[in-house]
């Protein structure tokens, strides 16, 4: 028999914290509609093919966020307590369907926040709602041609709309529930009898998610790992110096490093931890490090805390290899990057991504039959098994990449494909589908002597720093993070405010809000997350009995390009 070709396929399950503060109202809904859309349909797929195994990651302030929801989604259930999301409110008719033009216009922008060929034109009721009114299905486009009409339309419309929206974020798994076939036969005059089955549904889902991912790491098919709490990238904030390797011409921030950003990364490992053991049972092995940014300070510190595995993108291994000084034709011939690598300065093993078959799965196979689709990348990973030949035991290909934004480009939120391929590598003769734990464990580590800091984004950091609007985001950062230094330094011996002004602080610290600052990004997203990083900024400020700087009432970043982000993991929400 021919040797086995390990695979792992990774899933970063991951949405950044979208309060207004700790506590405060949800600003975006991205949270409990990839709930019940992906996470549902994730977890379902892998319950359907028991023999397929997987990593699924989960970053902590994910994991509080979908209980939450859960948990004031049953409260309002119980005793009619409204929830902290508008939208879900709305759906729930605990508050009022906006009577002005305005809110009006802003309701269907947002219930058209979606891919409309996959979630919008394949119901007919959905979209004939949205030509009574005149709007477009394209949230890009404006409304102007049916303004006037939004003030003639009843509530119901609206209510028959939010229906709608909310159904068609469900998943494919929850498509066969009997009251979701019934309000679909239904198609509108949604009352709140039939809204509240909805709700409940919602509930139902998102208070179930994480039993049902511990039942499958119970059993050995699927291995959970974490990313940081905060989701921050480390090596920026153990030193911007970090940014060196790979981008020697980019200009720091104006502040020449983040204060304690040691110290931080540190809380930022050890507090996931405990959060991921709270929710999910166990201590992970391995974690994948926000946006896959690695360095050698970040390697001693999952060091510190006994992690094995670590990843990042192939663009890090081929700058460390340059580096290194290793030839070009191994490079070319991309054996050392089926093999787990090891750099001296730690004995966390890390792995590298095949960016080349992350992306087809992330950007290309949306629009191809499922079929060929699930061929095609079988037939490469073959032809990878053939290429090692008998050495193809000792190796692993990875395959890391969103597990939840990729699906609303598919049809029928990718069921088609997913179970398509989960069945061919369960029935494969020349692949074995594994883990990173189990790889890390079995495989022989490949030397990398020289690790160049980056992330899985060009093997570089640019996509966080770099340029004006971002290396802006980082000095309000610092600015933010000196003050809570004086506070924390006079809090004494009160252990919950300093906790609280920490959670805060990490909020501030996640990578997605760097993420989106720059020209090139659409103006919406900018908007939002750059308006909400602000918010957080401002809140974080509150908190530490500070008056927020004039500085936070003015945007730092208006985007203006294109909706899709050419080379992102993740997709325009």
């Amino acid at each position: 028999m021919n040797s086995r070709l390990n695979v792992v396929l990774c899933w970063h399950m991951h949405q950044p914290y979208y309060r207004d503060g700790l506590e405060g109202e949800y600003r975006l809904p991205w949270v409990y509609l990839h709930g019940i859309k992906d996470y549902t349909d994730m977890v379902a797929h892998l319950e359907r093919h028991p023999l397929m195994r997987a990593v699924v990651n989960f970053t902590p302030v994910l994991l509080e966020q979908i209980d939450d929801y859960s948990q004031q989604i049953d409260r309002f259930l119980s005793d009619g307590r409204p929830t902290q999301d508008r939208m879900l409110n709305l759906l729930a008719g605990v508050e009022p369907i906006p009577s002005d033009a305005p809110g009006r216009e802003q309701l269907l922008r947002d219930c058209q926040r979606c891919h409309a060929p996959r979630m919008i034109h394949p119901y007919p009721p959905f979209s004939r709602l949205l030509r009574l009114a005149g709007v477009s299905e394209d949230p890009a486009i404006s409304p102007d041609s049916g303004q006037h009409l939004l003030r003639y339309l009843g509530d119901q419309y609206f209510l028959d709309v939010l229906t709608w929206y909310h159904l068609a974020w469900l998943g494919h798994s929850l498509r066969d529930h009997a009251d979701v076939r019934e309000l679909m036969e239904r198609a509108e005059d949604f009352t709140l009898q039939y809204r509240r089955k909805l709700v409940v549904l919602i509930r139902d889902a998102l208070s179930g998610l994480m039993a049902r991912y511990r039942a499958l790491a119970d059993r050995g098919q699927i291995e959970l790992s974490m990313t940081p709490y905060g989701h921050p990238i480390i090596p920026l904030m153990d030193s911007f110096d970090n940014m060196n390797c790979s981008m020697p011409e980019a200009p720091h921030p104006e502040s020449e490093t983040y204060p304690g950003g040691e110290a931080r990364s540190e809380w930022h490992v050890a507090h996931g931890i405990e959060v991921f053991e709270q929710y999910l049972g166990r201590k992970p092995a391995g974690v994948w490090l926000a946006e896959g940014g690695l360095s050698e300070d970040a390697l001693r510190l999952l060091d510190r805390h006994g992690i094995r595995w670590t990843a990042s993108g192939e663009g890090v291994w081929r700058n460390s290899c340059r580096l290194s000084g290793i030839e070009p034709g191994i490079i070319q011939s991309k054996k050392p990057l089926f093999s787990p690598n090891l750099n001296p300065d730690a004995s966390v093993r890390m792995f590298f991504r095949d960016d080349g078959l992350s992306d087809l799965i992330g950007f290309r196979y949306n629009n191809w039959h499922a079929e060929d689709a699930v061929a095609d990348f079988i037939q490469h990973l073959n032809n990878i098994a053939a290429f090692l030949g008998a050495e193809a035991e000792q190796h692993v290909v990875s395959v890391i990449l969103d597990g939840e934004n990729a699906w609303e480009y598919y049809p029928d939120n990718g069921h088609h494909f997913l179970d398509g391929l989960y069945s061919a590598l369960e029935s494969s003769q020349r692949l074995r589908v594994s883990t990173f734990a189990d790889c890390a464990e079995r495989l022989p580590p490949t030397a990398l002597p020289q690790l160049c800091a980056g992330s899985w984004v060009y093997g570089s950091f640019s996509t966080w720093i770099g340029s004006p609007d971002k290396n802006r985001g980082w000095d309000y950062l610092v600015s933010a993070k000196r003050a809570c230094d004086e506070v924390l330094a006079r809090a004494g011996d009160d252990e919950a405010r300093a906790l609280q002004i920490r959670r805060q602080l990490a909020i501030c610290e996640g990578s997605d809000w760097f993420w989106w600052f720059g020209d090139y990004n659409p103006a919406d997203s900018v908007s939002d997350f750059e308006r909400l990083y602000r918010e957080q900024l401002r809140a974080l400020y509150v908190m530490l009995g500070e008056a927020p700087p004039a500085q936070l009432d003015v945007p730092l970043s208006r985007g203006g390009g294109q909706a899709e982000n050419a080379g992102t993991m993740r997709r325009n929400a």
